[in-house]
């Protein structure tokens, strides 16, 4: 039994010590860690070549579905860069006060959250980072604040891609996800804006600014758990960042009385309407395609679908037949994306913001950052959906209810945070960690949903300081590496005892010990 157990950890391990202790990219250790639990699953296993094959077909169409997104929310957000959008709105708010903590709050918390919401992978780090550096703020101090400020928007942001991956890993529907997943990063919200506030000042800025930290955090964290409620996920962050952004501006507006500069644009930059128009078109067309029954039946023609039969072990190990992921084609939240994206690039054309070469740019660009994280995904997408139909994913979840018993909840956001840390993201740590989370807390008597919830949730404190974000925000402001690293991994592990401790106390409540 425990050579079985280290057997199928094994994957998992040689992941962890692949990045962590060889700084190998998710690129290669991806392919690794897929190539072991292929060879693990039908060596010690019994995984014959049918159980391989049709694992690695349904591992394909879970990335397909996740990388729909990805590739989209990438396309969306470079839209919209090229045409100077996103520069009009970072350089639009810090004019509007000249108060150092409600600065980070507005670039750092609320601009952060919503750059997160659109685009992702690192781009909040990159984009704010420089922006606070400019406005006085210390190298490390800006990467800290950047880092800590847009996390919470993670699970929600890149237009739902974690969300769709904790879909996808789990099985289970987005309906019944949403509601505990807004709802424990409605929590990291708060945390993460005084995390913010004591960063940029200390003790005294966060005092001082507690009350626009709770207004501006009520709302940010309200309207995500609004939108996601009524089932428009891949629009959660954004609509939870633009909240902020407006309650911020608002509450800047009413403390400047009059003495801000009145100036919205730079010489021959956008004005800060035009700029929020793209995310205007894209609430619209969610909109449409969630909550108009025509709209969606229409979109919904076609669809990728394959069913798979049932499969079995050499060691009996049952997989049961079933659908495998279906693919939505033009009703995805991927191609709602694309819609925007065509309708924004029309817009900004139209109106002459783009030069010569602006589409062949914004394709390389494109490819370029979405290959590496799409080859990552895919190997680590292959190599849970192995570990799952060899029977590998059940046994180490067996073996950890045995060991931690009722005090799984409180290990559960930290399990999270060590996939995000290890891979950088939290989609990756959704796919391989998700279905393990879900069967220990059924085998400890936690609500899975809550599991799942302190996952993701966890996934997302976690990606704060991971080694791949840190990096990339260090290196616009030359900020040195290990210092960000330190202070923001503070921050992070602060948010996440909070996690754990809250995780615990609900799962007690739900089931009390006798």
């Amino acid at each position: 039994m425990f050579i079985d157990w280290i057997s199928a950890l094994l994957p998992i391990v040689l992941v962890l010590f692949l990045m962590l202790g060889l700084r190998w990219k998710g690129t290669q250790a991806g392919p690794a860690g897929w190539l072991a639990a292929l060879l693990i699953a039908a060596l010690r296993f019994g995984a014959g070549w049918q159980v391989l094959a049709w694992a690695q077909v349904k591992g394909l169409l879970l990335a397909l579905w996740v990388l729909y997104i990805i590739w989209a929310a990438l396309l969306f957000y470079r839209v919209t860069d090229e045409a100077g959008a996103i520069t009009a709105i970072g350089q639009g708010l810090p004019r509007l006060t000249p108060d150092r903590a409600l600065q980070a709050l507005l670039l750092g918390w609320a601009f952060g959250s919503f750059l997160q919401g659109v685009s992702g992978f690192g781009v909040p780090v990159a984009v704010v980072g420089p922006l606070l550096v400019g406005l006085g703020f210390p190298a490390v101090t800006a990467v800290v604040i950047a880092s800590v400020g847009h996390s919470w928007a993670v699970t929600f942001g890149s237009l739902g891609s974690s969300f769709y991956a904790l879909i996808a890993a789990t099985g289970r529907s987005g309906e019944e996800l949403a509601a505990p997943a807004a709802a424990m990063l409605g929590l990291t919200c708060m945390l993460c804006g005084a995390g913010v506030l004591w960063a940029a000042g200390g003790p005294r800025a966060l005092f001082r600014r507690l009350l626009p930290l709770l207004v501006m955090g009520l709302a940010m964290a309200g309207a995500q758990y609004l939108v996601v409620v009524l089932g428009m996920w891949s629009i959660g962050g954004m609509c939870g960042g633009l909240a902020g952004l407006a309650v911020g501006v608002a509450w800047a507006r009413w403390a400047a009385r009059g003495k801000m500069e009145k100036r919205e644009v730079d010489d021959e930059g956008m004005r800060l309407p035009w700029a929020l128009v793209p995310y205007g078109l894209l609430v619209l067309i969610v909109l449409l395609a969630e909550l108009v029954p025509p709209v969606n039946a229409f979109l919904g023609q076609v669809v990728l679908r394959i069913q798979a039969p049932q499969l079995a072990t050499a060691r009996g190990w049952v997989t049961p037949a079933g659908t495998a992921r279906t693919i939505d084609v033009f009703g995805h939240a991927g191609a709602l994306l694309a819609y925007a994206s065509l309708l924004t690039a029309v817009l900004f054309w139209r109106q002459g913001r783009y030069g010569p070469g602006t589409g062949r740019r914004i394709a390389r660009d494109v490819v370029r950052r979405a290959m590496p994280s799409s080859l990552g995904i895919a190997t680590m997408v292959g190599m849970a959906v192995t570990m799952d139909h060899a029977g590998m994913t059940h046994l180490l979840a067996e073996g950890i209810s045995r060991v931690v018993g009722p005090a799984f909840p409180l290990a559960s956001p930290f399990i999270g945070a060590l996939g995000a840390f290890m891979t950088g993201s939290n989609t990756n740590s959704n796919v391989v960690f998700s279905a393990l989370q879900e069967q220990v807390a059924l085998l400890v008597g936690m609500s899975p949903l809550l599991a799942l919830a302190a996952q993701t949730a966890g996934g997302a404190m976690g990606g704060m300081f991971a080694p791949a974000k840190v990096i990339v925000g260090c290196a616009p402001v030359g900020a040195q590496e290990s210092a960000a690293m330190r202070k923001t991994m503070t921050y992070g592990l602060v948010t996440l005892i909070v996690l754990a401790l809250v995780t615990g106390v609900i799962a007690w409540l739900a089931n009390p010990m006798p």
